[in-house]
């Protein structure tokens, strides 16, 4: 039987909107959309793509450290980006420093708008516990 275990930032917007950070279902993790949130849920660093950007991969470190896996773990992502041609250099520059070598399979998708106003990406990711950490 498979165990589920639910991660939560224990931000607003979780009960606002009805979701978990993410669930752990077997040996697979599934990350919900991480963003620009502070420790209080509060959106940070409005129409800041880079500062944003950091916090989201952050955001992520927090849910990875939750269940003891780390980045070269994650074997596909979902980025979304607001204005994605303007954002595109600064895209592949902070995917590349927050993966290295590792290489996850990986959908950029460019969008209108996103959750809170001047938000600018959201950043969903697959985590596998079975690959070397």
């Amino acid at each position: 039987m498979a165990t589920i275990d639910v991660f939560h930032h224990d931000v607003p917007a979780e009960s606002d909107f009805g979701y978990a950070q993410a669930i752990r279902s077997g040996e697979l993790i599934h990350v919900s959309g991480q963003l620009s949130l502070d420790e209080a849920g509060e959106f940070r660093h409005a129409d800041d793509f880079a500062a944003q950007l950091q916090q989201t991969y952050a955001n992520m470190d927090k849910v990875l450290e939750h269940y003891g896996v780390t980045r070269r773990q994650i074997v596909s992502q979902v980025l979304y980006v607001v204005d994605l041609r303007q954002h595109a250099v600064a895209t592949a520059r902070g995917n590349l420093a927050y993966f290295g070598d590792h290489h996850p399979a990986s959908t950029v998708v460019g969008v209108t708008e996103l959750t809170f106003p001047g938000q600018v990406v959201e950043i969903s990711c697959v985590v596998d516990r079975k690959l070397p950490a």
